[in-house]
């Protein structure tokens, strides 16, 4: 309705600021690689708040240049492949274990999996014994993030920053742990805390507020699209088909109890369509919100300093001069792997971290 009455660039308001909303594929791209020129990562101080006043959303400059050179860290190819790849094949294997001939929700287990298994890779060993204390105030952090930030007994807000609260002080003892243990051990929290190693000398606060950005940041993302891919899936038996005979094919080359590698991982050409086309045709994410640090001038308007940019994404993905028949899920379409590198492919975002899941495939 507002783009038929507006176009594709116009004035709002988001949780009370003015807000410009972009669904312009030109712009969006422009303002998305084009950070730190006037224009910063702008999301409702709600979320700022409760992630924590070190996340890599709320700092810039140098920090924020510090906070995504520790986040890369345990992101690159030899992290994957040696740690987080064997750890997501264990622990999936044990949460599986007891589905059969039971009835599922799809949409529980999806969440609970991606909880603790990002739980798993931060924590490693620790995670099993903190898991259950964890989850539930976790699951009330994340209901708060959006919320009015109005602190006052019985507001989501209030009760969510007390969720906040207790998982930092869970977080706190972890590290606390850790160093009276004397022991490194090979998982996200411990690549965070051997900055030496790393080349990033975080803090205390500063590693509590990543962990929590790092779960946050994969929750929703990770237990949607897992939940949507089995949709699909069930409703595309030709897609299940193809994905299956890959499997399989990799399956009759390993023993049972044989863990998945980083060679089998990268031989999963068909696995990976599925996963480009299930983010694209979902669509969790509808888009990213920036801020503007400086009077700028943008499709030949002046937006003032300190106005909101939403570079709303999703409509993109619709586009039927980008993606032919784009409601159809077609994973074959991805099996050329230019589509990858065009231009308005936002379907792992276009920061840092978003290009650097797209490129471990490689």
């Amino acid at each position: 309705m507002f783009v038929h009455r507006h176009g594709s660039f116009f004035k709002s308001h988001i949780l009370g600021c003015p807000t410009i909303i972009s669904m312009d594929p030109e712009i969006n791209r422009y303002i998305l690689m084009n950070e730190a020129k006037g224009i910063v990562p702008g999301y409702p101080q709600s979320m700022l708040d409760i992630l924590g006043k070190c996340n890599i959303a709320a700092v810039h400059g140098s920090t924020h240049n510090q906070m995504r050179g520790a986040l890369l860290a345990l992101l690159s190819p030899s992290m994957i492949r040696d740690h987080l790849l064997p750890r997501i094949d264990q622990f999936m294997r044990s949460h599986l274990s007891n589905w059969d001939g039971k009835v599922i929700d799809i949409q529980e287990k999806t969440k609970e999996m991606a909880l603790l298994s990002s739980l798993n890779q931060i924590a490693g060993k620790e995670s099993t014994s903190m898991s259950q204390q964890f989850m539930p105030e976790f699951f009330k952090l994340v209901l708060g993030t959006l919320s009015l930030p109005i602190n006052l007994p019985g507001t989501n807000y209030h009760c969510r920053f007390q969720a906040r609260k207790n998982i930092v002080n869970m977080l706190e003892r972890l590290l606390e742990g850790r160093k009276g243990s004397g022991e490194t051990q090979c998982d996200m929290l411990g690549v965070l805390m051997n900055g030496e190693e790393n080349r990033y000398n975080l803090s205390d606060e500063e590693i509590i507020d990543q962990m929590i950005t790092i779960l946050y940041s994969g929750y929703e993302t990770v237990s949607t699209t897992s939940m949507m891919a089995v949709k699909y899936l069930h409703d595309h038996p030709d897609v299940l088909q193809e994905l299956r005979k890959e499997h399989l094919e990799i399956r009759e080359r390993k023993r049972l109890e044989d863990p998945i590698e980083w060679n089998d991982f990268k031989a999963m050409p068909f696995t990976r369509a599925v996963i480009f086309e299930t983010s694209r045709l979902a669509a969790i994410v509808n888009g990213v919100l920036r801020k503007t640090t400086q009077d700028m001038e943008l499709n030949e308007f002046v937006i003032p300093k300190g106005w909101r940019i939403y570079v709303y994404t999703r409509e993109t993905n619709y586009n039927p001069s980008l993606y032919p028949e784009p409601f159809t899920f077609n994973p074959w379409r991805w099996m050329d792997k230019s589509w990858e590198s065009q231009n308005y492919c936002c379907i792992f975002g276009r920061g840092a971290l978003g290009s650097v899941q797209g490129r471990n495939w490689e």
